[in-house]
């Protein structure tokens, strides 16, 4: 097996957050994991405006077709909407002489709200400000988000015509793009003139609903009911919105045929292949609903787990002849939500994609590491309730990030493993004063007890370092990001690829 030569030195060239020696990334892989793990809000360790400045100055320091394709990747493989943008608006700056960042714009733009949003992070990149916050756009975007005008029907530019700093309707002035047919131009009048016709969508209907008078608050209650059941009937709830509108639904005392039909369509095979739901989304559903005291309950918790189940069905596991140890983070600066408006840590990203391995393996050790490392026996099954019941557990291990000491337990049982996954903000750290490292221990592992094991580093936050020298020698390998499509990296590393084999392996 061929791993990715991912660092310069053979020594440590700078400190971690925590002060700890560590290992400078490559520009390819510090872009890599910097975007996907990229929620573009403040962190335990770095401000979100930081963030920003380091992307602008990795964009600078990358290849610039390797820049779009890792824009691409984030987009249709990580789910990520925001940080490709800034990927396209830094490109736009930096480079000149042909029409990449054109294709890059026309691709990676794919919502209308994202058109906004593009041009708002171009304003505030350039630091335009008043008026003129829109004059001057770079040929390139202007050329991409003509394309992806002509993508979007009357529903979708209605649907996503909000507020905000720039308005589809100054993206339109400024823009310019040539309609299609007669058709699309009476559309282009209509969101000029602000008369486009308001789109049916479930939020119009409830906000309606709100805004009516009643005469009791049982009326009230009985007329949300009613449409929350007319809205699960027609089919016309999307998979997303059903899932965040879950304890709506139930607590609104829906009847027992909609929430048979809600179960049905979550656990829908199909569905949840379409819907491309980030993992964790489950887990925000389904601590939403466990809470409730509801006779429907236990269906529904029994739907999410089906739904996550479905969403890894595609997840390359291993065998029982490969032995795999799966150890999650618990550190305090894992417990840092995931964006402002989350109730998701990225202790909950690593414990989910720790399960989500857990349930396709056949040999399998699962903990949890802090002060202490935890072996915690788990069933394959339930990927969510053995989320949940290592949440619980958590403060049996404290909170600093002795990660060394996975491998350490490892060599002092003289066990055998094929495989050690980490799933970790990768900021660890000794706090027991002993001197130990993951470095030391796991040169010491494979030199006296598996010569052939190989160690994943799942980077959850980014930050640009590791506490390994990774080289083919070494057999460490690190992947980035938030989805379950992290598993896939591990397919391309077996079979010779690298970390970036799928970026690379992008066309435009």
């Amino acid at each position: 097996m061929r791993f990715n030569l991912t660092f310069r030195k053979a020594q440590p060239d700078t400190v971690n957050h925590e002060g700890a020696a560590a290992f400078t990334l490559t520009p390819q892989l510090e872009l890599y994991a910097a975007v996907a793990t990229a929620a573009l809000s403040d962190q335990f360790y770095e401000q979100a405006d930081t963030r920003l400045a380091r992307l602008r100055d990795l964009v600078a320091r990358n290849d610039p077709t390797f820049v779009a394709q890792v824009a691409v990747y984030a987009r249709e493989q990580m789910y990520l909407r925001s940080v490709p943008l800034v990927l396209a608006v830094e490109l736009a700056r930096l480079h000149r002489g042909d029409n990449l960042v054109s294709r890059l714009v026309a691709r990676i733009v794919q919502r209308p709200d994202e058109i906004t949003e593009l041009l708002a992070c171009y304003a505030q990149v350039n630091q335009r400000t008043g008026v003129k916050i829109l004059n001057r756009l770079s040929k390139q975007l202007q050329k991409g988000l003509a394309v992806s005008f002509n993508r979007f029907d009357g529903y979708q530019l209605a649907k996503y015509d909000r507020a905000g700093a720039v308005r589809l309707r100054d993206a339109l002035f400024l823009v310019h793009p040539t309609p299609r047919n007669e058709a699309q131009q009476v559309l282009f009048d209509q969101l000029v003139a602000g008369t486009l016709p308001t789109p049916y969508t479930w939020e119009t209907e409830l906000s309606a609903l709100g805004q009516a008078a009643y005469a009791t608050p049982a009326e009230r209650t009985a007329a949300f009911r009613e449409k929350w059941e007319t809205l699960i009937a027609s089919g016309k709830l999307g998979y997303m919105a059903l899932l965040r509108n879950l304890r709506n639904i139930l607590e609104a005392g829906v009847s027992a045929e909609a929430v048979v039909e809600v179960c049905t369509v979550l656990a829908d095979r199909t569905a949840v292949a379409r819907s491309k739901q980030l993992p964790f989304r489950y887990l925000a559903a389904y601590r939403e609903v466990k809470v409730l005291q509801n006779g429907h309950v236990s269906a529904v918790l029994t739907a999410l787990e089906d739904a996550i189940t479905h969403s890894a069905a595609n997840l390359r596991g291993f065998g029982p002849e490969t032995r795999v140890v799966v150890a999650c983070d618990v550190s305090s600066s894992m417990q840092t939500p995931i964006s402002p408006r989350s109730k998701v840590l990225l202790y909950d990203v690593s414990l989910v994609l720790g399960m989500l391995l857990q349930s396709r393996c056949q040999h399998v050790t699962a903990g949890m590491f802090g002060d202490t490392w935890k072996r915690i026996s788990m069933p394959r099954g339930p990927v969510l309730r053995n989320v949940d019941e290592f949440y619980r557990r958590e403060g049996e291990v404290g909170y600093s990030t002795n990660g060394h000491l996975v491998v350490r337990d490892l060599r002092q049982r003289q066990e055998v493993v094929d495989k050690v996954m980490l799933f970790t903000d990768v900021q660890l750290w000794n706090s027991n004063g002993d001197g130990g490292t993951l470095a030391q221990e796991w040169a010491e592992y494979r030199r006296t007890v598996a010569p052939q094991a190989r160690l994943y580093l799942f980077d959850l936050a980014g930050h640009g370092n590791a506490p390994l020298d990774v080289r083919a020698e070494n057999g460490v390998a690190l992947i980035a990001g938030w989805s379950d499509k992290v598993f896939s990296v591990l397919e391309a590393l077996d079979n010779s690829g690298s970390s970036l084999t799928e970026i690379q392996a992008i066309e435009f």
